[in-house]
């Protein structure tokens, strides 16, 4: 996997408001939020897009869901959030390590696209 603005975020040479951290993933705040909340939750191991995961992946991916949860209950969002992740350049994945977004706040609208 090449680099990208998110391994630097985790090796702490950019810096991030950082809601959320463990040993497998780190949660922060979006530079260039979406909606009034937006919190982006990545894994520490560097996974390129969701169809770039595998059967050996499971417990991190749930754990990732968990803290998606456990996040955005700390955020507030008790009203209700969003949880997108984008996979490859048609589902508008911009930056090639594995994100989930939260986004919350505000009505969300469907179609999202």
């Amino acid at each position: 996997m090449s680099e990208t603005i998110f391994s630097k975020i985790i090796r702490r040479e950019i810096p991030a408001d950082i809601v959320y951290e463990d040993d497998l993933c780190l949660a922060f705040k979006d530079i260039s939020p979406q909606a009034p909340t937006h919190i982006l939750v990545i894994p520490k191991k560097p996974i390129p897009r969701l169809s770039d995961a595998t059967s050996n992946d499971h417990v991190l991916m749930g754990h990732l869901l968990l803290k998606v949860r456990q996040v955005a209950e700390e955020a507030g969002l008790s009203n209700g959030y969003r949880v997108v992740i984008n996979n490859g350049v048609d589902g508008g994945q911009t930056v090639d390590h594995l994100h989930l977004h939260i986004l919350g706040d505000r009505q969300m609208q469907w179609p999202p696209g």
